[in-house]
């Protein structure tokens, strides 16, 4: 798992925005780095897929369509038509032992030339349209889903702000993984002995996905958060710090270790003192 405990950094420096110009550059280049990756990484990849193995390890749906605040509903409905075009490419994907699941490299470039059409995507901490867009539901439904198995994830992002306000929230604050073509990937590799597959399918309310194995792994695992915090920076904002660790079980619930996962840092774009009903708004 991602080893990096910035959580433990609760210093967060204000935000620097850079120029049109100097952020075409950045993507260009670190999109060239991340194709010389998967160049060079090629014959450790994910690629053939199969019949649906008969272990299901994990299984999670998220809703397909949730009210945000003075956010476009229809940038929602596109997500979808997004999601229906991307899910095909990852759906019964095997993972044998050894390979390593990269997220972009099966769904490619989602361009509008191959039918994807702008949704929903936050940019700076602001929500926006891009083409593409909303697909960061996919890479957060896999990313909490491989939580609970023992596959281990070494690539994972999340973004730098926190827009929405945590009413109804169900999973820890940082549970997702964001997602941005092509050097913003969700990496997974299979460490145990034995195959795994990727289920993924949209239905009409839900967004459906599981893990499924060629034999049980006897293990239940459990997400849990520790250390959260909301601080003010000395530059005026509100950021947002917590660590998201897996809980390890055997097959009886017997606790056999806990796991460090990942350390979240991100500026808050909400007051971290809303009223009930103004949270609530939001969702």
């Amino acid at each position: 798992m991602d080893s990096n405990r910035n959580a433990h950094n609760r210093v967060v420096e204000q935000p620097i925005h850079r120029s049109k110009l100097r952020a075409k550059l950045g993507r260009a280049y670190y999109g060239m780095l991340r194709r010389t990756l998967w160049v060079t990484m090629r014959r450790r990849f994910a690629k053939t897929k199969a019949g649906p193995l008969p272990c299901v390890e994990f299984c999670h749906r998220t809703p397909l369509l949730r009210k945000l605040k003075d956010v476009d509903m229809q940038y929602q409905y596109n997500k979808i038509q997004n999601l229906n075009i991307a899910a095909p490419k990852l759906d019964g994907i095997v993972l044998h032992p050894g390979e390593v699941f990269s997220y972009w490299r099966l769904i490619g470039r989602p361009g509008a030339r191959r039918g994807y059409v702008p949704g929903m995507v936050l940019r700076n901490g602001l929500v926006t349209a891009g083409v593409g867009g909303g697909l960061c539901q996919m890479s957060n439904l896999i990313f909490w889903m491989t939580l609970h198995t023992p596959l281990t994830v070494v690539e994972r992002h999340r973004h730098g702000y926190d827009v929405f306000p945590d009413s109804n929230r169900t999973q820890p604050f940082g549970s997702g993984a964001t997602c941005f073509y092509p050097h913003g990937d969700l990496m997974i590799r299979n460490d145990t002995d034995r195959d795994y597959q990727l289920t993924v399918r949209v239905g009409e309310e839900f967004l459906f996905g599981e893990w499924r194995s060629s034999s049980p792994s006897g293990l239940q695992y459990k997400v849990v958060e520790k250390n959260h915090e909301m601080k003010s920076q000395y530059w005026g904002g509100y950021t947002r710090h917590n660590e998201i660790h897996r809980q390890c079980y055997d097959a009886d619930g017997n606790f056999l270790n806990e796991e460090f996962v990942v350390g979240n840092s991100a500026i808050m774009m909400y007051s971290p003192f809303l009223s009930e009903s103004t949270s609530q708004a939001a969702e």
